[in-house]
């Protein structure tokens, strides 16, 4: 990505959450030396519901935020799967626990961890031959994908797979809960239901790269982020018609 930086203006939708430092400081000195503009991290998360976080941070400081994925098809856990030995094909949804998505709704703020808020459920094709017991096993104890989550597996034949999860499905919940002043408690949440993750993605891609085009014209060189491109940058409407 550095080598394409160099030579145009560039969004991306560079999602490794714990990497996007580092991929931010290198993309950062590649365009301030080559003079262009970089925009990186962008999507929907990282993307839209990190605005929503921040939103929710900034007008409730006195607070939890939380982050509820699903349902729907997460393509980096459908690929771990797909990759153990005998299966042939595989589609994992995640999916929010309802009790959990009620709690922060009513305005409680707990101590809420992705890994038991969330269920993983996984449907899977086997190559002729393959164990089921086997698979099952190797999924549920894959680390930094499915250990800690509770974790469904269903076996399915591969007509069954593309006839009833053909898509790419997904969307979520962005929830602040905080105090105004003690025992004032406001909730604000934002979410998000997607027939598809992809056009949805490109969708939030398109309207970034209209804004990173302004921020050039205007200027600007080195990479930046959703924070700091401003909304009406976003829209095709004059400033007028905005107002």
């Amino acid at each position: 990505s550095a080598q394409v930086v160099k030579l145009f203006n560039t969004v991306d939708s560079f999602d490794t959450h714990a990497k996007i430092e580092d991929h931010f400081t290198e993309l950062n000195a590649v365009s301030k030396a080559a003079g262009k503009v970089s925009l990186i991290s962008v999507g929907w998360d990282p993307g839209l519901f990190s605005l929503q976080r921040l939103y929710g941070e900034t007008v409730l400081p006195h607070g939890k935020n939380y982050t509820f994925w699903g349902r729907g098809i997460s393509q980096g856990h459908s690929n771990a799967i797909r990759r153990i030995p005998g299966v042939a094909d595989a589609k994992q949804y995640t999916v929010p626990k309802e009790e959990y998505l009620d709690r922060c709704r009513g305005g409680e703020q707990a101590d809420i961890r992705a890994d038991e808020s969330h269920l993983r459920e996984c449907y899977v094709v086997l190559e002729d031959g393959a164990d089921a017991a086997s698979v099952e096993h190797a999924i549920k104890t894959m680390p930094d994908y499915f250990v800690g989550y509770e974790t469904v597996v269903h076996f399915v034949s591969q007509e069954t797979l593309d006839r009833d999860h053909a898509g790419m499905p997904h969307g979520g919940f962005v929830l602040r809960v905080g105090e105004t002043r003690p025992e004032e408690t406001s909730v604000i949440e934002y979410s998000l239901k997607l027939d598809s993750n992809p056009s949805f993605t490109a969708s939030v891609l398109v309207a970034y790269a209209r804004a990173l085009m302004r921020l050039a014209a205007h200027g600007a060189t080195g990479c930046f982020t959703v924070f700091d491109i401003p909304p009406a940058y976003l829209s095709p409407k004059a400033p007028k018609d905005l107002r």
